[in-house]
Formats: C-alpha cells, structure tokens, sequence
C-alpha cells in the first residue's frame, strides 16, 4: 500500500486524538510519511470526533476523502463516514455497540467485543481505543512488538492495561492485508503549533503569555511542559487584555515576548497593538484563525482574518504579517518574525489557524535554512539617551529598565525623541514619519527571504494560488493536474517584487482560499494585482485533495 488512509472515530472522551498520534506513530516507524488531521466538536464530552491519519511513502500534507481503513468505537462513526469506505476498504468496529446497515458485501469487516474485554481486562472506557487499534495492527499485517514498543512510548500512565486491552483486540482480528515497511528515514512527526513554538524558542523566546484560545492554546501547554528546559517564563493571565499589556512590560524591559490568541482575543488586543506601534515596543503575536463571527465554530478553521490583522489598531504604523504553510515554515518565519520585531522594534503576526495548528506533519530540520538570533540596536551610552532618536531607518537605539545611568521613557502619546509629550504639528508629522520609515528598510531586508515560493510545474500557464494551510493541498493536486502553484509567505508588507517574478508566463490565476470573500484576493486587488478565478471553501473544514481537484477541473477544462 502506497497512499492510504485510516479514520478513527467515537465521541468526545474516547481518546481519539491520542488515538491519531498512536497510529500516526506507528506508520512513521515502517517509514511512511504521515499527515494527521483532526476533527471534533468544542464539547469535553459526547458529540462525535474523529482523526483522519493518512500514509504515504511521499511526504503529505492534506487528507483525500476515502478511507481504506474506518475504526468505528460508536454507531455515530459507521453512520456519518460509511459513504467514504471503498470496495477495498476494511471497517473495524465494536460489535456490542456498532451495526453495520447497509454496509456493501464488498467491503471487508472485522467486529471486536470491545465493551465486553474493557470489562473483563477491567479497563476504563478510554482504553477502547488501545483496542480497537490493536485489531487495527493484526489487520494490517503488522507485528505486535512494533505497537507494543509504541504503546510504552506514548502511555505514561496505566501502560499494561493499555497493552492488555491492544492485545486483546489484536487477538480477535484476522490479518486481511499487509501494511509493509519502506525503506527511508522516518522524520519526526510536529504540529504546526508545536513548530511555532520551537521557531521562537530558537531566535531568543523569553517569555510566553497566552489565555488559552482554539487553535493556539497548545503552544501555551506545550511551552509550559519545556520552560525548565529553555529558561522560560509561560503565563496564563487573567484575560487577552491582560496578555498584551503584560507582553508590553515585558518587552520595555527588554525581554522577547510573545503571545498566542484567536479572532476573538485578537479583537480585546488590538489597543495594545497599536500602544506597541506608537511606542515601538517589539512583540510577536501568534494569531489562529477560526471561524467567526463572535464564538462562530470555534474547534475549526478558517482563513478570514487577514484583513483584520492588517488594519488592527487605530493609527499608522509598520507591521510584519507572515503565513506560514507547513511545520518547516512555521518553524524558520516564526524565529524571523521574533527576530524582525527586535530589529525594527514593531509588532510582528505570526497567521496560522487550526488546519496548521493542529495538524501533525513530518518535520525535516535540514531542508530549514539556518536561524540565528538577531541581537537588537542598544544604545552605545555614548551620547545623552533618547528612546525615540530620528534615525535614517527610524529604528532608535535601546536601553531598558534598570539602567542607572539614564532615563527610559516609553510613551502611547505623540512625543518628541525623548518619549516626552507633545502635540506640535511640525514635530508630530516627524515622528510618525521616523516610525513608517522603517517599512521601507523592512521591505528591503525582506528581499534576501524567499518570501514568494512556486511549486508544481513552473511553465503552465495556469497556476493556483494559496496562503498559509492551504499550501499541502494545492501542492499535491498541482503536481496531480500539471499546474503551477504560487504561495506568498509574507503578507506585510508585501512582496511585490517577488510575486511579479512569481507571475511571469502565468495567465490564469486560481485563488485558493478558506473564506467566503476572498481576502488574499483583495489584498492583491490593492497591490495592483488580478485573481481571474476564485475557489473558496468556509465551512470550516479544509479542503481534501479529492474536493480540490475536482473544483480546478471544473475551472480549467
């Protein structure tokens, strides 16, 4: 089996997202390349949940409709995912709780008592999952040692009830095919999320400060759980308010600060971003798109907040706005983004959502360009300190509190290079003049990046045009249809020069996007750029490669 997919799935409290990373894991020891996407609603318990873990010997980063494997731990899963099985497909189910109703012949079955060997093995209720996967191995072909190696690794607690329950259901099950090992290094398995997290960790991350939000909250735990190890500050404030204001403090004092939120703590944030733009305090905000508006589906993905996150905060002032599309690049943009903010002392936005987030994809650290962290302009305590000196690139040499030998006044009001007050009219043009001066010098730095990436195949005269998670998806059906694929990893201030290049011998744009209106469209609209054909999807659920390619085909016939 080359490409195949396994869905796992029950309700709520059954342990299918740990479920995911157990299979995932296992596929990634024979050598596959993995993609796992996860799908639940935003209840602790009931509800129905599932993961979709799918194998490749290459390197993918979406999900196809079919299943070749469905592990049904209810009724609800066999109900809601029966249309996704094919004739060569297996479904693996609990057969004291699941009935399989109009359930092809074609299809091959394999019914587990799971309710009755929890009970016998006297198990909890999330140990179904250590089950039914074990059912899952002996159907596969694959050794028992393998999953049990892997069961040691991933359990820390109960670990020979989990055993117990997994070789319980291996015993029940029939070998029906056989899942062979490839022959090529196995690269560890990293959410985008977690990605994030090490990208600022590397560029000099010294303090993290988030209210938990969907899809962002698990950098904050993962943070939490490696602080000893990197000498990080992790704090849960009381609200996103305090988040932000706390993040300022800790960035007058000269320490990288950065924090995580969704749409809705973004919107409590945005006074604070502009007290960071006026008072050129650098901080990094990673910003998980989900849909809205208000609550909206608060467990899934959108990409509906790139034009919030270019006009947030009242005023004018220089940003730096990133989307990264795969755990390598979220990784490297989001070291650049911590260490640009530094640099040009401006708020940085790292754009991911819950697809990106939440996603477990193959890592390569080797194919990341090499990171280093950039040190700040400080102040050479030669000349009498002024925290807002007019400078040819408007960035101001830095000191920070407590520093006995000078004053440091950082200030939301118009001020003059002091961080005094002022409101004269020739003065206050010259500050705001010294503060946007730095996107020029930002736009030029930018230029040595790749921020403008192509795939596919670079001579069709078609190409797709993506941002942020949608990269895997259209690079995939791209490569299946002969088409070219553009991708712009930074969103402010955009890379014109790049994206012309990225355009040449093009003559049909297709624009893929999750929102109803869009956004990257528009932003091209005001860079002097047309889209031709737009392919928008805004349910919340991300494309699969299957939905995608059948909508280009419609489009390019």
């Amino acid at each position: 089996m080359n490409d195949f997919s396994i869905l796992i799935g029950g309700k709520a409290g059954f342990g299918i997202d740990k479920s995911g990373a157990v299979i995932g894991g296992l596929l990634n020891r024979l050598g596959l390349a993995v993609y796992i996407y996860r799908d639940y609603p935003s209840i602790i318990r009931g509800g129905h949940t599932f993961s979709i873990i799918r194998a490749s010997k290459e390197r993918i980063a979406s999900h196809r409709n079919k299943a070749d494997f469905i592990l049904a731990l209810n009724q609800d899963t066999f109900n809601l995912h029966k249309d996704r099985l094919k004739e060569s497909s297996v479904i693996i189910y609990d057969s004291d709780s699941v009935k399989l109703e109009g359930l092809s012949d074609k299809v091959r079955s394999i019914g587990v008592p799971i309710a009755k060997i929890i009970k016998e093995e006297g198990a909890g209720e999330i140990m179904r999952n250590s089950c039914i996967i074990g059912a899952f191995v002996k159907a596969a072909g694959i050794k028992w040692e393998l999953l049990e190696d892997i069961f040691r690794k991933e359990f820390t607690k109960e670990i020979q009830l989990n055993l117990n329950s997994g070789r319980r259901g291996y015993d029940e099950a029939k070998e029906l095919t056989k899942i062979e090992a490839v022959s090529q290094e196995s690269l560890p398995l990293v959410s985008g999320n977690q990605a994030v997290a090490l990208g600022l960790v590397k560029a000099g991350l010294n303090t993290y400060i988030s209210y938990p939000m969907t899809p962002t909250s698990p950098i904050l735990h993962y943070l939490a759980e490696i602080a000893d190890d990197f000498g990080l500050k992790v704090i849960h404030p009381e609200s996103e308010i305090g988040v932000i204001l706390m993040a300022l403090g800790f960035s007058y004092m000269g320490k990288k600060v950065a924090m995580g939120t969704s749409g809705g703590g973004f919107c409590l944030m945005t006074e604070g971003l502009s007290f960071s733009g006026m008072s050129e305090l650098p901080i990094v905000i990673v910003m998980g798109q989900r849909p809205g508006p208000s609550t909206g589906l608060p467990t899934y993905s959108t990409q509906t907040e790139l034009h919030f996150v270019l006009s947030a905060g009242q005023g004018e002032f220089c940003r730096f706005i990133v989307a990264p599309g795969d755990t390598e690049e979220a990784y490297f943009w989001s070291a650049q983004a911590l260490n640009l903010s530094w640099k040009y002392q401006i708020p940085s936005i790292i754009l991911t959502d819950k697809n990106l987030g939440e996603g477990i994809f193959n890592f390569d650290i080797n194919s990341v360009p090499d990171i280093k962290e950039e040190a700040p302009l400080l102040w050479d305590r030669k000349s009498p300190y002024k925290r807002y000196l007019n400078t040819e690139n408007g960035v101001s040499p830095l000191a920070f509190v407590p520093e006995k030998e000078t004053i440091i006044k950082v200030n939301s009001y118009e001020h003059d290079e002091s961080g005094i007050t002022t409101e004269e009219p020739v003065l206050s043009a010259l500050m705001l003049e010294k503060r946007l001066r730095k996107e020029k010098h930002l736009q030029e730095e930018l230029e040595k990046f790749n921020t403008v990436k192509t795939y596919g195949n670079k001579d069709c005269q078609i190409a797709l045009l993506c941002w942020g998670s949608n990269k895997g998806v259209c690079v995939e059906a791209a490569q299946g249809l002969g088409l070219k694929v553009i991708q712009p990893l930074v969103l402010s201030p955009f890379p014109e020069k790049q994206f012309q290049e990225a355009l040449k011998g093009v003559k049909k744009l297709i624009c893929v996007e999750n929102n109803a209106t869009g956004q990257l469209s528009r932003l091209l609209k005001i860079s002097g750029f047309n889209v031709n054909e737009q392919i928008l999807k805004y349910d919340g659920r991300p494309f699969s490669v299957d939905e995608l390619e059948e909508r280009i085909r419609g489009m390019v016939k």
